[in-house]
């Protein structure tokens, strides 16, 4: 849990006192409708939640969910050194750069370098000073290459979602190779951090990204997405399980200051001021939305920092209106409270305090019917047992507690945090389904199936 800050709240989501149910969007009629539930992103929701948006019931009645990203990516861009056949020249402060194939571009690689030796430790002593949650989106390559860097995110209890591997275009590799390099990132967190990630975001994604990390098993929600305010579901992969996307923002973003978005840097503050202003009134009038702000520590300069720092202290200014939180607290608070129509009761999906996660899937109860009558019905979940983890009812505790002990299958015994770093295990946190097919595993993939009573070969 994180502490208060003055009138700025920014603490672990309590369940509010109702809960909704996501409706289905409008435009899961056809729209492109062609995936074959194998790949791509083959469909397109154009309409989302239409008119009438969900309303998200943020804790203590808050106005906007308010979310700093810091990008750590310095160390796992493209560059000569690291095998790649071009140097990078993207999202820095040097005007119109463009890739130098087959050679070092030294300064494009010393402003890289200031992000992970300076600009991390600015936005690091901004966030800690103001007593903020964070969330890291993480580059696996780069986070190998600054070790104090992982502590100091350890430390300071930030959320490390994962990035992806190397910061690079994800459509110019093979399938083979991204598979290998989502589960390479899912080790060094686990090494590094002493817990894999939760939460994922590509940046430059491939087609097939989104079923890729999925079909890993452990994220609770990935951010390739800028099509909506809120937080939403899709039904579209994993024969029509619901996996939750919590957009991200390319907007609200300090890259702005590299494609001549701003020059100035209260250009910055007074958009951030804005936006949230404006998402505040809307919230006020019964429509709470999110606000996503995007960092990168290449670009945290001083004047830069300085503005960002006006933004931060105008939200304490809202009080409780503004909530303060990590990805990982929205997307505990959406899986409570906000689970797509017929899937089943409210749940809290994990308590990620000793780096384990609480069983999700084999304890929803029996779906009462399709994805808000859409043409996407969301398969039964096992009935039975609807404890999260445990035989007591609580969440992933024998006590009823829920915070330390997350727990797997029928006897209430604790899952070591083992369970998650080996990416080859494809041993779900939720609810641990869809185990491997291999010698090593068979009798804990069969205890597991037995107390959540899903049928051999089942996928959930």
């Amino acid at each position: 849990m994180m502490e208060e800050s003055g009138d700025l709240l920014s603490m672990a989501s309590p369940a509010p006192a109702t809960t909704e149910a996501t409706p289905a969007p409008s435009s899961f009629a056809k729209v492109g409708h062609e995936n074959d539930g194998k790949s791509k992103y083959g469909f397109r929701d154009v309409v989302g939640y239409g008119k009438r948006p969900v309303v998200p019931h943020w804790p203590n009645k808050a106005k906007v969910a308010l979310n700093f990203v810091i990008n750590y990516e310095e160390g796992g861009e493209r560059c000569i050194l690291h095998g790649d056949d071009a140097s990078e020249h993207l999202l820095s402060d040097i005007p119109g750069a463009t890739p130098e194939v087959g050679g070092r571009n030294l300064n494009m690689e010393s402003m890289y370098d200031y992000g992970s030796r300076v600009g991390f430790w600015r936005l690091h002593r901004l966030f800690t000073a103001k007593k903020l949650p964070v969330t890291v989106f993480a580059v696996g390559m780069a986070l190998e290459r600054n070790i104090e860097a992982c502590g100091a995110m350890k430390e300071a209890d930030w959320e490390v979602s994962s990035h992806g591997y190397r910061w690079i275009d994800h459509s110019k590799i093979d399938e083979k190779t991204e598979r290998e390099y989502l589960a390479k990132t899912i080790e060094i967190h686990q090494n590094l951090l002493g817990k894999r990630p939760f939460g994922f975001y590509q940046g430059k994604p491939s087609e097939n990204t989104r079923r890729l990390v999925i079909e890993e098993g452990g994220f609770l929600y990935d951010s390739d997405s800028y099509a909506d305010d809120l937080p939403y579901w899709t039904m579209d992969y994993a024969e029509g399980r619901p996996h939750l996307i919590i957009p991200y923002t390319l907007t609200e973003n300090d890259m702005k200051f590299t494609n001549g978005g701003w020059s100035a840097d209260e250009d910055f503050a007074n958009h951030l001021k804005e936006t949230l202003r404006f998402l505040v009134e809307e919230g006020r009038a019964g429509q709470p939305k999110m606000m996503t702000v995007g960092l990168h520590c290449r670009l945290s300069r001083p004047g830069r920092i300085a503005a960002l720092e006006k933004f931060v202290d105008f939200a304490k200014s809202y009080g409780r209106d503004v909530w303060v939180c990590t990805r990982e607290q929205v997307a505990n608070h959406w899986y409570e409270n906000h689970l797509p129509r017929g899937v089943g009761n409210p749940i809290k999906p994990s308590s990620f305090a000793q780096g384990t996660a609480s069983s999700f899937l084999g304890g929803l109860g029996q779906v009462g019917g399709g994805y808000g009558g859409g043409p996407d019905p969301v398969p039964a979940y096992p009935t039975g047992n609807t404890s999260y983890g445990s035989n007591s009812g609580g969440y992933g505790s024998n006590s009823g507690g829920y915070g330390s002990r997350p727990s797997y299958g029928s006897s209430g015994g604790n899952a070591s945090s083992s369970s998650f770093s080996n990416p080859a295990s494809k041993f779900s946190y939720l609810g641990n389904l869809t185990a491997p097919r291999d010698s090593s595993a068979e009798d804990k993939s069969n205890s597991i199936k037995a107390a959540a009573q899903v049928p051999d070969g089942d996928i959930i």
